[in-house]
Order: structure tokens, then sequence, then C-alpha cells
């Protein structure tokens, strides 16, 4: 009888530590998300969480982004979001920039060494922007109530607020600190991943809290709710394990005198090779207006107050509008991020490289237009799942009544991708391990 795979996670002594030193770096984590930030007005953040509108919306990203600290405004309030915007710029900026494309094409590995560095070292003056403009926003949506107590660069409240600043700062290294930490001696190239997965799931417990405190409805609301999430969870499965594969023809090899048979292999091209990312593109920039009209909203002025209080109304995630808008900004976003990261890998001439080709296509130029077209064909069903993904809470809203007092689900629409996400990458990992220290059971581990 042949042993589970589970057991081998402690039969492996090198697997159980990484195990260990990952549960031990999350502990630390969620511990240090509790550390509030010198000063913060908790009592400001619980109603602007509560409030709706623009400033809940905008909350709501941020408190998923940067694993739940955004709640209580710990000194990890910004958690890696930092970091990730600093990736994504980067990535944007790769083609545009002919000496970066050209760097990363030379030699990918090196490149790869650089775009990490400069991420790192752009995460530092992005995360004290971002902790000054947040706290700024933040009190602004608050209706001018100090989220932060004497926060100012001027007078006495210079070095308060300095303090805050790198507090804030230091506490968004930490993260990617613990997250690289995690990447290089626990599960492998999964550190920022965990983090954030730590901070999502944290907030579970909270859910269901919510649900068992309404009486008429709990029974209900669990049945729904555990439903809903099963449904989900399998349908983003179903959607992120989904692959076309491109037939491939590679060189036979040369040994000694003799020539190999060319030998077939596919290119899978993904579904879905954006992930949640146009997710946080669609809400950030539809939520920019309302946070700008916020400022308005008090003017002396009639109409511009009443243009402001419209703006808000519309793009602060409680009208029709918006969920048109959001979902139609998720799926072009999709078909965007994924040209620009399919065009920095520049299959045509890689395969051209190595003298692969499709059948029936010419290598090189040719050879990348037929990909183009054929990602293009794939992409649209995962732009439209991700765009129903992204508005699945308005949409239970409008099927189940019960939605508009509780969330049917046990965390956001966007929060289960990256569950989902982290969960499948993280078997993956430790099938990969399981097999490279020689147990052929690994696959009984899906």
């Amino acid at each position: 009888m042949k042993r589970s795979a589970w057991r081998y996670l402690w039969a492996a002594k090198d697997i159980r530590r990484k195990l260990l030193i990952t549960l031990l770096i999350l502990a630390i984590y969620r511990f240090a998300a509790h550390v509030p930030v010198p000063g913060a007005n908790l009592e400001v953040i619980a109603q602007l969480t509560q409030a709706g509108g623009a400033g809940q919306t905008l909350v709501g990203l941020l408190d998923l982004l940067s694993g739940g600290t955004v709640s209580n405004f710990s000194v990890m309030a910004m958690g890696v979001y930092p970091y990730i915007t600093s990736q994504i710029i980067l990535q944007l900026l790769v083609p545009i920039i002919p000496s970066w494309q050209r760097r990363m094409e030379e030699d990918p590995r090196e490149g790869r060494k650089w775009m990490e560095k400069w991420t790192l070292m752009m995460a530092v003056p992005m995360a004290a922007l971002q902790a000054f403009g947040q706290i700024n926003i933040f009190s602004s949506l608050a209706g001018g109530m100090p989220v932060v107590d004497n926060f100012g660069f001027s007078g006495s409240n210079l070095l308060p607020s300095l303090t805050v600043v790198l507090s804030m700062t230091a506490g968004t290294m930490f993260a990617i600190w613990l997250g690289e930490l995690i990447s290089e001696f626990g599960i492998r190239n999964q550190g920022l991943s965990l983090i954030i997965f730590a901070g999502i799931v944290s907030r579970v417990p909270v859910t269901i809290m919510g649900i068992l405190s309404d009486e008429q409805t709990r029974v209900i609301g669990l049945i729904l709710m555990l439903v809903i999430t099963i449904l989900t969870i399998f349908a983003v499965v179903f959607v992120q394990q989904g692959r076309r594969n491109i037939p491939v023809m590679y060189p036979g090899r040369r040994m000694g005198k003799r020539m190999s048979m060319p030998v077939k292999g596919t290119l899978p091209l993904m579904i879905n090779m954006a992930g949640m990312i146009p997710l946080i593109f669609a809400q950030s920039l539809l939520t920019f207006p309302a946070i700008l009209a916020s400022f308005f909203v008090r003017s002396e002025t009639e109409w511009l107050s009443n243009l402001a209080l419209s703006i808000q109304n519309t793009f602060g995630g409680q009208s029709d509008v918006y969920w048109l808008l959001y979902f139609l900004g998720v799926v072009g976003f999709t078909f965007f991020y994924t040209n620009v990261l399919f065009a920095q890998q520049n299959y045509g001439e890689n395969l051209k490289k190595v003298g692969a080709r499709i059948p029936g296509v010419s290598p090189g130029v040719p050879t990348q237009r037929y990909l183009n077209r054929v990602l293009s064909r794939i992409t649209l069903p995962g732009a439209l799942f991700l765009g129903l993904v992204a508005i699945l809470p308005w949409l239970l809203t409008k099927i189940f009544p019960i939605a508009s007092s509780g969330n049917l689900l046990l965390v956001s629409s966007a929060g289960l991708l990256i569950v989902v996400g982290v969960v499948r990458d993280t078997f993956f990992n430790i099938e990969a391990e399981l097999k490279l220290h020689g147990y052929d059971d690994a696959a009984l581990i899906r």
C-alpha cells in the first residue's frame, strides 16, 4: 500500500524545515500587522470602512492588498503594495524604453536580477509617497477628521509626521523582507504571495461572525456562503488552469555522426495570463474620480459642490454605472496587460534562435503574429471571467437580497483569485520538492 504524499511532508526533513520556517515568518508578519502607527485614530478608520461610497471602496482595495492591515492602520498598512506598484511600472516601461528591452532580451537571467534590484529600490520612495498620500486621502474621505493626530509637515508637527512616514515605510520594507525570507528559506518564489494570502485568510473568521450575528438569516446566509464560495473557487481553478497548447517542432540533436529526429513539443498559452492585476488597475482608475471629487464636495460654489457630489455617487461603488464600467475596465485592462507581458517574452524570436518552429507558420515575426492572434482569442473568455469575478458582489446583491446586508463570500472576489492562485502554486511547489527528493507518490498531492 502506497503512503499518502502528505505524510512525506514530515518524512522529508528539508521540506518540513521549509514549511516550519514559512509558518514562523507568517506568524511574525501577523504579529507585526497589529503594531499601530503612532497617533493613529482607529475610530476614524472604522467609520470610513463602514461609510460606503468611494471611501469604503478605496479602503477595501488597499485593505485587500495590505493583508487586512489598513483596518487597524498598523505600520504595515501599505503591505507590499508599493513593491507591486513598482514592479508593474517597470514591466510597463520595459517595452517603451529600447535600452531596457535590449537588456532583457540579451540576457534574461541578468535582466530579471536587474528588474528585482530596481523594483526594490523604487519601493522605498513609493512607500514614503504612498504613506503621505494615504493619510491625507483617508483624512479627506473622512470629512476632514484626522486619521493620524498632529499630522502635517509644518511647525511642531514636522517631527511626529516624519516619524509616522518613516515607520510606515519601514513596515512596508519589513514585510517585503519577510516575503524574501520565505522565498529563500521557506517555500520558494511564494514569499510576497503568502504575505498577502495570510492577511486575506485572517479575515475569514470576521466574515463568518458577521453572518452569524444576524439571527434571522444566519442559516440561509451560511448555506449560500458555502455554496457560492465553493462554486466560485471551482470556476477560478477551472479558468486559471486553462491552457491552449500550440504544437512546436524542435530540431534534432547531433549525437556523434548521427542526427536525432526532430522532437515534437507544445507551447502552453494561458487563458488568464494577467492574474488579478486588471482588477487593481480598473478599480484604482474608477476610484480616482471619486477621490478627486471628495475634495470639492464641501465647496462654497454650489454647482461645483453638486458636480462633485454627483461624481462621488457615480464612481463611489454604489451605483450600477460604476459596476458596468468596472466590468468593461477589467476586460479592457486584461487584454492590455496580457499583450504587454506576452510582448516581453517574444516567443517568435526565442523559438527562432533555438531552431524551433510551429508547423505551417514561418519562424520569427510571422510566428509572433500567429501567437498574438491565438492569444487574443483565448484571452477573451478569460477577460470576461475576470470581469464577472470583479462584479460578483454586485451580482449577488441583485440575485440574493440577503447579500445587501452581509457578504456571501468568505473573502472578496478579488481575494479569492489570490487565495486560489497562491494555494495552487504552493501545492505545485511542494509537489516539485517531493519529486526532487525522490518521492514517486507526489502526484497524490493533487
